[in-house]
């Protein structure tokens, strides 16, 4: 089969006036993209993946404007009491067109995905799996849904680069008394299929235990290959570690965090970091130095041991070689290759504690993923350590069950960390409600069962 190429892709800068308007616009891509897969006879340009759509913030400031010119035309306590209920109404309006271009957007981008990878026996059946599962969650997604377009403890959007997709939500604590440690997170997707909204549930319940969450967006294939991806992972980390104090978060206790093709992704981003810092002349605006340790969640770091796994489970070895750059480029995005290699192995001693989590019914990517990389740290002299979790599968740990409530291992592990030396958070902690329920036992089984990953 051939390999699949990306060509180069012309850049036409915005005028001054589209650059002010996209400032605060969802992130979009204008890029023209070629394939040529053995399906396709000729090569035909594809539509731009990821349609423009309104902001929320723009649409709410011209409501706020235009409210305050009616209330210098008008002088009555009537009149004003009028326009403030107008002025909620558009609101209101805002949110709802908000939500409806997010959802219009994945849904696009995944029919889109569809086309780009092709129909085969193992896509049409893990579709419908998908399908199923989704549908046996729908209970759980609507109420995270909600909460991810109508609370104020959201803050969505937040431009942190000038590429497309250079945005990140903030999930903020109710509690504001003194800064909050933060976590920079990284959503999983297959390299594809990736969005910052996948990790609303975790920011959600990790915010109810005054942790501050930003979930980082970042380019997907085909839009980007991995190196576009660990750049703004890099650019996205950079901003938290630089602007979060301005958010009420304390820029001495940054973690950094990934799940799946994200905890690879920023594995890959701490990696390269350390070499940068252990080079000479390299320069950069953030600093290893910053981040207290790094959680991987449901990680591949080998992409040698793992490029045939994924492809008999369906990400075909063509399509993952063009994510990757190609066979050759497969060692230099391998964290656990990398920091062995004897030029670099200096680098080691500049990273972070590492805590990687897998559960062992993992089959999307195999427990031992973590077991091997955090083996090879310890050699290397990093503080490393794999913890796993019995029978739990890929999205066990992620979805099923936060969704489940009560107590969850993995997320109170995490929490612990996170809260280790901090005697009034561990004594919140010990007192706080069990997170309710959001989806019945017999549907989250089921969904177990049924799960594509």
């Amino acid at each position: 089969m051939p390999s699949q190429q990306i060509l180069p892709i012309t850049y036409h800068p915005p005028s001054e006036k589209s650059l002010r308007r996209e400032e605060e616009d969802d992130p979009t891509t204008r890029l023209l993209l070629y394939s040529n897969f053995e399906d396709e006879e000729k090569n035909t340009p594809l539509k731009p993946l990821l349609p423009r759509v309104s902001s929320y913030t723009t649409a709410s400031a011209a409501a706020a404007n235009n409210h305050q010119q009616r209330r210098r035309r008008t002088a009555s306590d009537s009149s004003l009491s009028s326009h403030s209920d107008e002025g909620s109404r558009h609101s209101l309006a805002g949110d709802v067109e908000h939500a409806a271009a997010e959802t219009f957007l994945v849904t696009r981008l995944s029919l889109k995905l569809l086309k780009y990878l092709g129909v085969g026996y193992r896509w049409i059946t893990r579709f419908l799996a998908l399908g199923c599962y989704s549908f046996l969650l729908m209970p759980g997604f609507i109420q995270v849904g909600y909460y991810y377009f109508f609370s104020r403890q959201v803050r969505r959007g937040i431009v942190y680069g000038d590429q497309p997709r250079n945005r990140l939500d903030l999930y903020l604590p109710k509690n504001s008394d003194g800064p909050k440690p933060v976590i920079a997170f990284v959503t999983g997707g297959a390299w594809i299929i990736g969005y910052k909204a996948w990790g609303s549930l975790l920011g959600q319940q990790l915010s109810e235990r005054d942790i501050i969450v930003a979930c980082i967006d970042y380019r997907n294939f085909p839009q980007g290959t991995i190196s576009d991806m660990v750049k703004d992972a890099s650019q996205g980390i950079s901003f938290v570690c630089n602007h979060i104090a301005d958010y009420g978060g304390d820029p001495n206790r940054v973690y950094v965090m990934g799940q799946s093709a994200g905890a690879h992704i920023g594995a890959c981003t701490l990696v390269d970091q350390a070499i940068k810092e252990a080079g000479e002349g390299e320069s950069s605006s953030w600093s290893l130095s910053q981040i207290k340790a790094y959680f991987g969640l449901s990680g591949g770091y080998n992409l040698l041991n793992l490029v045939d796994h994924f492809h008999r489970r369906g990400l075909y070895r063509s399509i993952f070689l063009g994510i990757m750059e190609g066979e050759q480029s497969l060692q230099r995005f391998s964290p656990e290759l990398m920091i062995q290699d004897q030029n670099v192995r200096n680098a080691a001693s500049l990273l972070p504690p590492i805590i990687l989590f897998h559960g062992t019914a993992d089959y999307s990517i195999p427990s031992d993923a973590s077991k091997n990389f955090a083996e090879t740290l310890q050699r290397l002299g990093v503080t490393a350590e794999s913890i796993l979790y019995e029978g739990k599968t890929h999205t066990d740990l992620f979805l099923q069950d936060p969704m489940r409530g009560g107590r969850d291992d993995m997320f109170e592990d995490l929490v612990a960390i996170i809260h280790e030396g901090d005697l009034e958070a561990l004594a919140k902690d010990a007192v706080a409600p069990p997170r309710r329920r959001l989806v019945p036992e017999c549907m989250l089984k089921l969904a177990h069962r049924v799960s594509p990953f």
